[in-house]
Protein backbone atom coordinates (compact mmCIF):
# COMPACT_ATOMS: atom_id res chain seq x y z
CA UNK A 1 0.00 0.00 0.00
CA UNK A 2 1.40 3.54 -0.64
CA UNK A 3 2.21 5.64 2.33
CA UNK A 4 -0.32 7.88 3.51
CA UNK A 5 -0.25 11.55 2.07
CA UNK A 6 1.39 14.37 4.48
CA UNK A 7 -0.85 16.32 7.16
CA UNK A 8 -1.99 19.43 4.96
CA UNK A 9 -0.73 22.05 7.46
CA UNK A 10 1.24 25.31 8.01
CA UNK A 11 4.47 23.96 8.77
CA UNK A 12 3.76 19.94 8.35
CA UNK A 13 5.91 19.54 5.45
CA UNK A 14 6.17 20.46 1.76
CA UNK A 15 2.79 19.43 1.53
CA UNK A 16 1.71 22.70 2.22
CA UNK A 17 3.50 24.61 -0.72
CA UNK A 18 2.45 21.89 -3.23
CA UNK A 19 -0.98 22.42 -2.01
CA UNK A 20 -0.48 26.47 -2.30
CA UNK A 21 0.39 25.95 -6.18
CA UNK A 22 -2.21 23.57 -7.13
CA UNK A 23 -5.36 25.44 -5.88
CA UNK A 24 -3.87 29.00 -6.88
CA UNK A 25 -1.02 28.34 -9.51
CA UNK A 26 1.99 30.01 -7.01
CA UNK A 27 5.54 28.83 -7.32
CA UNK A 28 6.83 29.19 -3.75
CA UNK A 29 10.30 30.22 -3.49
CA UNK A 30 12.32 30.12 -0.83
CA UNK A 31 15.69 32.14 1.02
CA UNK A 32 13.72 35.35 0.58
CA UNK A 33 14.14 38.28 2.92
CA UNK A 34 10.69 39.96 4.05
CA UNK A 35 9.98 43.10 6.24
CA UNK A 36 6.66 43.77 7.68
CA UNK A 37 5.71 47.69 6.85
CA UNK A 38 2.79 47.61 9.38
CA UNK A 39 2.03 51.76 9.07
CA UNK A 40 1.62 53.72 5.65
CA UNK A 41 4.04 56.38 7.00
CA UNK A 42 6.88 53.52 7.40
CA UNK A 43 5.79 52.20 3.94
CA UNK A 44 5.89 55.37 1.89
CA UNK A 45 9.39 55.97 3.24
CA UNK A 46 10.64 52.81 2.01
CA UNK A 47 9.08 53.08 -1.73
CA UNK A 48 10.54 56.32 -1.67
CA UNK A 49 14.22 55.27 -0.23
CA UNK A 50 13.83 52.12 -3.16
CA UNK A 51 12.72 54.69 -6.02
CA UNK A 52 15.73 57.08 -5.27
CA UNK A 53 18.29 54.04 -5.16
CA UNK A 54 17.28 52.62 -8.40
CA UNK A 55 19.61 51.83 -10.56
CA UNK A 56 18.06 50.03 -13.82
CA UNK A 57 14.41 50.40 -13.37
CA UNK A 58 11.31 51.00 -11.26
CA UNK A 59 7.84 49.91 -11.76
CA UNK A 60 4.95 51.09 -9.88
CA UNK A 61 1.57 49.91 -10.38
CA UNK A 62 -1.32 51.45 -8.48
CA UNK A 63 -5.21 51.40 -8.02
CA UNK A 64 -4.83 55.32 -6.54
CA UNK A 65 -2.84 57.96 -6.98
CA UNK A 66 -3.97 61.10 -6.20
CA UNK A 67 -3.10 64.34 -6.72
CA UNK A 68 -1.89 65.81 -3.61
CA UNK A 69 1.24 66.30 -1.81
CA UNK A 70 2.21 62.21 -1.30
CA UNK A 71 1.39 62.03 -4.88
CA UNK A 72 3.75 65.22 -5.80
CA UNK A 73 6.13 62.84 -3.59
CA UNK A 74 5.91 60.21 -5.93
CA UNK A 75 5.79 61.68 -8.81
CA UNK A 76 8.93 63.95 -8.47
CA UNK A 77 11.03 60.29 -7.14
CA UNK A 78 9.79 59.02 -10.35
CA UNK A 79 11.03 61.85 -12.61
CA UNK A 80 14.00 62.01 -11.03
CA UNK A 81 15.07 58.35 -11.67
CA UNK A 82 13.90 58.90 -15.42
CA UNK A 83 15.97 61.52 -15.39
CA UNK A 84 18.73 59.94 -14.74
CA UNK A 85 18.70 56.82 -17.24
CA UNK A 86 16.45 54.40 -14.77
CA UNK A 87 13.77 52.35 -17.09
CA UNK A 88 10.42 53.90 -15.04
CA UNK A 89 6.95 52.31 -15.79
CA UNK A 90 3.73 53.59 -13.91
CA UNK A 91 0.94 51.91 -14.36
CA UNK A 92 -2.49 53.42 -13.41
CA UNK A 93 -6.20 51.80 -13.27
CA UNK A 94 -8.73 54.18 -15.20
CA UNK A 95 -11.52 54.26 -12.41
CA UNK A 96 -9.07 54.39 -9.52
CA UNK A 97 -6.66 57.44 -10.78
CA UNK A 98 -10.30 59.06 -11.37
CA UNK A 99 -10.00 62.66 -10.18
CA UNK A 100 -6.42 62.54 -11.04
CA UNK A 101 -5.92 64.46 -14.59
CA UNK A 102 -3.47 62.28 -17.06
CA UNK A 103 -1.91 65.41 -17.30
CA UNK A 104 -0.25 65.35 -13.89
CA UNK A 105 2.04 62.56 -14.79
CA UNK A 106 3.18 64.53 -17.85
CA UNK A 107 6.17 65.24 -16.26
CA UNK A 108 7.28 61.48 -16.00
CA UNK A 109 6.76 60.83 -20.06
CA UNK A 110 8.81 64.37 -20.26
CA UNK A 111 11.76 62.69 -19.14
CA UNK A 112 11.49 59.77 -20.58
CA UNK A 113 9.32 57.55 -18.29
CA UNK A 114 6.43 55.06 -19.66
CA UNK A 115 2.98 55.98 -18.29
CA UNK A 116 -0.05 53.56 -19.32
CA UNK A 117 -3.64 53.37 -17.78
CA UNK A 118 -5.44 49.96 -17.48
CA UNK A 119 -9.05 49.48 -19.38
CA UNK A 120 -10.20 52.88 -20.07
CA UNK A 121 -14.29 52.61 -20.86
CA UNK A 122 -15.01 51.77 -24.43
CA UNK A 123 -17.52 49.53 -26.76
CA UNK A 124 -16.06 46.49 -25.13
CA UNK A 125 -17.40 43.91 -22.46
CA UNK A 126 -18.68 45.24 -19.55
CA UNK A 127 -17.67 48.62 -20.97
CA UNK A 128 -14.42 48.30 -19.97
CA UNK A 129 -15.66 49.49 -16.44
CA UNK A 130 -14.79 45.81 -15.41
CA UNK A 131 -11.65 44.15 -14.69
CA UNK A 132 -10.22 46.93 -12.71
CA UNK A 133 -6.50 46.68 -11.92
CA UNK A 134 -6.47 46.57 -8.32
CA UNK A 135 -3.03 45.83 -7.09
CA UNK A 136 -0.83 47.79 -5.56
CA UNK A 137 2.89 47.34 -6.23
CA UNK A 138 6.79 48.64 -6.99
CA UNK A 139 9.67 46.56 -7.98
CA UNK A 140 12.95 48.18 -8.30
CA UNK A 141 15.50 46.73 -10.50
CA UNK A 142 14.22 43.28 -10.04
CA UNK A 143 14.85 42.46 -6.68
CA UNK A 144 13.50 44.37 -4.13
CA UNK A 145 9.32 44.72 -4.32
CA UNK A 146 6.63 46.45 -1.91
CA UNK A 147 3.44 45.06 -2.37
CA UNK A 148 0.07 45.58 -0.25
CA UNK A 149 -3.10 47.56 0.30
CA UNK A 150 -1.86 50.93 0.29
CA UNK A 151 -2.78 53.67 -2.45
CA UNK A 152 -0.30 56.81 -3.02
CA UNK A 153 -2.62 59.21 -1.23
CA UNK A 154 -2.63 61.66 1.43
CA UNK A 155 -5.30 59.63 2.98
CA UNK A 156 -2.77 57.09 4.10
CA UNK A 157 -0.25 59.49 6.00
CA UNK A 158 -3.40 62.23 7.39
CA UNK A 159 -7.00 60.67 6.76
CA UNK A 160 -9.76 62.15 5.42
CA UNK A 161 -12.14 62.97 7.99
CA UNK A 162 -12.37 66.94 9.14
CA UNK A 163 -12.15 66.35 13.04
CA UNK A 164 -10.09 63.47 14.69
CA UNK A 165 -8.37 62.61 11.59
CA UNK A 166 -6.06 60.01 11.88
CA UNK A 167 -4.10 57.87 9.18
CA UNK A 168 -5.50 55.13 7.86
CA UNK A 169 -4.40 51.91 8.59
CA UNK A 170 -2.48 49.47 6.47
CA UNK A 171 -0.23 46.97 5.71
CA UNK A 172 2.69 46.39 3.32
CA UNK A 173 5.97 43.93 2.88
CA UNK A 174 9.10 44.28 1.93
CA UNK A 175 10.52 41.44 -0.29
CA UNK A 176 13.81 40.84 -1.64
CA UNK A 177 14.62 38.08 -3.05
CA UNK A 178 13.18 35.46 -5.61
CA UNK A 179 9.88 36.14 -4.66
CA UNK A 180 11.29 39.79 -5.86
CA UNK A 181 11.19 38.72 -9.55
CA UNK A 182 8.02 37.21 -9.69
CA UNK A 183 6.49 39.63 -8.22
CA UNK A 184 8.31 41.43 -11.32
CA UNK A 185 6.85 38.90 -13.56
CA UNK A 186 3.52 39.90 -12.15
CA UNK A 187 3.74 43.48 -13.21
CA UNK A 188 5.17 42.72 -16.83
CA UNK A 189 1.41 40.94 -17.73
CA UNK A 190 -0.82 43.67 -16.48
CA UNK A 191 1.55 46.02 -18.25
CA UNK A 192 1.12 44.21 -21.60
CA UNK A 193 -2.75 43.99 -20.54
CA UNK A 194 -2.62 47.60 -20.24
CA UNK A 195 -0.78 48.72 -23.40
CA UNK A 196 -2.73 46.20 -25.45
CA UNK A 197 -0.38 43.34 -26.16
CA UNK A 198 -1.61 39.94 -26.25
CA UNK A 199 0.16 36.65 -25.32
CA UNK A 200 1.60 33.71 -27.40
CA UNK A 201 -1.15 31.49 -27.23
CA UNK A 202 0.47 28.66 -25.78
CA UNK A 203 1.13 30.97 -22.98
CA UNK A 204 -2.14 31.96 -23.04
CA UNK A 205 -3.38 28.18 -22.57
CA UNK A 206 -0.61 27.56 -19.91
CA UNK A 207 -2.39 27.83 -16.39
CA UNK A 208 0.10 26.93 -13.90
CA UNK A 209 3.98 27.59 -14.16
CA UNK A 210 6.34 24.64 -14.86
CA UNK A 211 8.12 25.39 -11.58
CA UNK A 212 5.82 24.52 -8.46
CA UNK A 213 8.21 25.14 -5.08
CA UNK A 214 6.36 21.69 -4.08
CA UNK A 215 9.59 20.33 -3.31
CA UNK A 216 10.27 23.05 -0.07
CA UNK A 217 9.99 21.76 3.25
CA UNK A 218 10.11 24.49 5.45
CA UNK A 219 11.49 22.68 8.14
CA UNK A 220 14.96 22.44 5.69
CA UNK A 221 14.55 25.67 3.29
CA UNK A 222 15.71 29.03 3.75
CA UNK A 223 13.26 31.63 5.01
CA UNK A 224 11.42 32.90 3.63
CA UNK A 225 9.12 31.00 1.79
CA UNK A 226 6.73 32.99 -0.31
CA UNK A 227 4.34 32.79 -3.03
CA UNK A 228 3.09 35.36 -5.20
CA UNK A 229 -0.80 34.65 -5.73
CA UNK A 230 -1.83 36.57 -8.98
CA UNK A 231 -5.58 37.36 -8.66
CA UNK A 232 -6.77 37.02 -11.81
CA UNK A 233 -10.46 37.47 -13.04
CA UNK A 234 -12.47 34.43 -12.48
CA UNK A 235 -9.65 32.17 -11.52
CA UNK A 236 -10.59 32.44 -7.76
CA UNK A 237 -7.98 32.30 -6.67
CA UNK A 238 -7.60 34.13 -3.56
CA UNK A 239 -11.07 32.59 -2.65
CA UNK A 240 -10.06 28.98 -2.87
CA UNK A 241 -6.16 29.79 -0.97
CA UNK A 242 -9.06 30.92 2.38
CA UNK A 243 -10.18 27.43 1.89
CA UNK A 244 -6.79 26.00 2.29
CA UNK A 245 -5.84 28.10 5.17
CA UNK A 246 -9.22 27.19 7.12
CA UNK A 247 -8.50 23.27 6.32
CA UNK A 248 -4.66 23.66 7.29
CA UNK A 249 -5.16 26.13 10.34
CA UNK A 250 -4.78 24.05 13.31
CA UNK A 251 -4.55 27.27 15.90
CA UNK A 252 -6.02 30.50 14.81
CA UNK A 253 -6.94 32.45 11.93
CA UNK A 254 -6.99 35.91 11.87
CA UNK A 255 -8.20 38.32 8.91
CA UNK A 256 -8.34 42.11 8.30
CA UNK A 257 -10.59 42.96 5.53
CA UNK A 258 -11.28 46.67 4.74
CA UNK A 259 -14.32 45.77 2.44
CA UNK A 260 -15.73 42.26 3.78
CA UNK A 261 -18.40 40.67 1.95
CA UNK A 262 -17.63 37.35 2.03
CA UNK A 263 -19.36 34.28 -0.57
CA UNK A 264 -21.34 31.33 1.10
CA UNK A 265 -18.30 29.21 0.57
CA UNK A 266 -16.05 32.07 2.73
CA UNK A 267 -18.31 31.67 5.49
CA UNK A 268 -18.64 28.22 5.50
CA UNK A 269 -14.44 27.86 5.51
CA UNK A 270 -14.80 30.16 8.56
CA UNK A 271 -17.20 29.03 10.89
CA UNK A 272 -16.16 25.58 9.92
CA UNK A 273 -12.67 26.30 11.41
CA UNK A 274 -14.16 27.89 14.31
CA UNK A 275 -16.97 25.52 15.31
CA UNK A 276 -13.56 22.84 15.08
CA UNK A 277 -12.08 24.88 17.66
CA UNK A 278 -9.77 26.87 15.73
CA UNK A 279 -9.26 30.86 16.72
CA UNK A 280 -10.82 32.53 14.16
CA UNK A 281 -11.10 36.38 14.25
CA UNK A 282 -12.07 39.32 12.26
CA UNK A 283 -11.07 42.65 11.68
CA UNK A 284 -13.05 45.00 9.60
CA UNK A 285 -13.27 48.68 9.32
CA UNK A 286 -16.17 51.08 11.84
CA UNK A 287 -16.06 53.41 9.15
CA UNK A 288 -15.90 52.93 5.32
CA UNK A 289 -15.24 55.72 3.02
CA UNK A 290 -17.95 54.09 0.91
CA UNK A 291 -21.72 54.51 1.54
CA UNK A 292 -23.81 51.11 2.23
CA UNK A 293 -20.41 48.97 2.96
CA UNK A 294 -20.84 48.52 6.50
CA UNK A 295 -24.37 47.63 6.15
CA UNK A 296 -23.43 44.75 3.68
CA UNK A 297 -20.75 43.70 6.26
CA UNK A 298 -23.16 43.87 9.21
CA UNK A 299 -25.47 41.27 7.21
CA UNK A 300 -23.14 37.96 7.95
CA UNK A 301 -22.18 39.19 11.59
CA UNK A 302 -24.82 37.05 13.11
CA UNK A 303 -23.59 33.85 11.30
CA UNK A 304 -20.54 34.58 12.09
CA UNK A 305 -20.81 35.36 15.71
CA UNK A 306 -23.20 32.04 16.32
CA UNK A 307 -20.64 30.17 14.62
CA UNK A 308 -17.92 31.26 16.69
CA UNK A 309 -16.12 33.77 15.13
CA UNK A 310 -14.69 36.78 17.05
CA UNK A 311 -15.18 40.27 15.35
CA UNK A 312 -13.52 43.39 16.00
CA UNK A 313 -14.22 47.21 14.52
CA UNK A 314 -11.44 49.45 13.59
CA UNK A 315 -11.48 52.82 16.46
CA UNK A 316 -9.56 54.94 13.75
CA UNK A 317 -10.85 56.44 10.79
CA UNK A 318 -10.32 53.79 8.17
CA UNK A 319 -8.96 50.24 8.64
CA UNK A 320 -8.00 49.60 5.14
CA UNK A 321 -5.37 46.77 5.41
CA UNK A 322 -5.86 43.28 3.35
CA UNK A 323 -4.16 40.50 5.36
CA UNK A 324 -4.26 37.05 7.01
CA UNK A 325 -1.95 35.14 9.84
CA UNK A 326 -2.63 31.17 10.29
CA UNK A 327 -1.20 29.10 13.30
CA UNK A 328 1.87 32.04 13.72
CA UNK A 329 3.47 31.00 10.28
CA UNK A 330 1.57 31.76 7.42
CA UNK A 331 1.09 35.22 6.87
CA UNK A 332 -0.55 36.97 3.55
CA UNK A 333 -0.34 40.20 2.69
CA UNK A 334 -1.54 42.02 -0.50
CA UNK A 335 -4.63 43.95 -2.08
CA UNK A 336 -7.65 41.31 -2.26
CA UNK A 337 -10.30 41.63 -0.03
CA UNK A 338 -12.90 38.79 0.72
CA UNK A 339 -15.97 40.27 -1.82
CA UNK A 340 -17.15 39.09 -4.97
CA UNK A 341 -14.80 42.23 -7.12
CA UNK A 342 -11.75 41.31 -5.09
CA UNK A 343 -11.69 37.74 -5.28
CA UNK A 344 -14.33 36.88 -8.92
CA UNK A 345 -13.53 40.14 -10.98
CA UNK A 346 -10.22 42.04 -10.48
CA UNK A 347 -7.09 41.91 -11.25
CA UNK A 348 -5.43 41.21 -7.63
CA UNK A 349 -1.79 40.82 -5.80
CA UNK A 350 -1.21 38.73 -2.89
CA UNK A 351 2.13 37.49 -1.48
CA UNK A 352 2.14 34.52 0.90
CA UNK A 353 4.94 34.11 3.44
CA UNK A 354 5.48 30.83 5.42
CA UNK A 355 7.61 31.92 7.98
CA UNK A 356 7.36 32.02 11.98
CA UNK A 357 9.32 34.81 12.85
CA UNK A 358 7.20 37.11 10.13
CA UNK A 359 4.02 34.80 11.33
CA UNK A 360 4.56 36.51 15.02
CA UNK A 361 5.42 39.64 13.84
CA UNK A 362 2.25 40.07 11.84
CA UNK A 363 0.08 38.31 15.01
CA UNK A 364 1.85 40.89 17.52
CA UNK A 365 0.50 43.65 14.70
CA UNK A 366 -2.99 41.93 14.80
CA UNK A 367 -2.91 42.07 18.53
CA UNK A 368 -2.08 45.98 18.60
CA UNK A 369 -4.59 46.43 16.40
CA UNK A 370 -7.29 44.56 18.40
CA UNK A 371 -5.98 46.83 21.16
CA UNK A 372 -7.62 49.85 19.29
CA UNK A 373 -10.63 48.06 18.27
CA UNK A 374 -13.97 47.50 19.77
CA UNK A 375 -15.06 43.72 19.88
CA UNK A 376 -18.74 43.32 18.26
CA UNK A 377 -20.74 40.60 20.46
CA UNK A 378 -24.17 38.77 20.15
CA UNK A 379 -26.72 39.23 22.36
CA UNK A 380 -29.03 36.33 23.88
CA UNK A 381 -32.00 37.19 21.69
CA UNK A 382 -30.32 37.35 18.41
CA UNK A 383 -29.42 40.89 18.32
CA UNK A 384 -25.88 42.02 17.75
CA UNK A 385 -24.05 44.98 19.75
CA UNK A 386 -20.59 46.68 19.32
CA UNK A 387 -18.81 46.79 22.56
CA UNK A 388 -17.90 50.40 24.41
CA UNK A 389 -14.11 50.33 24.64
CA UNK A 390 -10.80 48.79 23.63
CA UNK A 391 -10.88 45.30 22.93
CA UNK A 392 -8.98 42.86 24.49
CA UNK A 393 -6.26 40.09 22.67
Amino acid sequence: MPPPPPVLAPGGGPSFARALWRVTSARVTAGNRVTLLPDSRATFDEMIRLIDGARHSVDLESYIFRPDSTGRRFCDALCSAAARGVRVRLLLDWVGRLGTPLSFFAPITVQGGQVRVFNRPGWRAWFGLLPRDHRKLLVVDGTAAVTGGIGIGDEWRYGLLRRRRQPWRDTCVLIEGAAARDLAAAFRKTWAIAGGEKRPRRAARKIAPGTTGGELDPATAAPSLVGIVEGVPGRLRVGRSLHLQAAAAQRSIWIASAYFVPSFAEVEALTGAAQDGVDVRLLVPSKYDHVGLHWLTWRYYDRLLRNKVRIWEWGGEMMHAKTTVIDGRWTRVGSTDFNPLGVSLNYELDAMIEDPVIGAAAEAMFIADLARSREVRRKRRGSVVTAQGPAGA
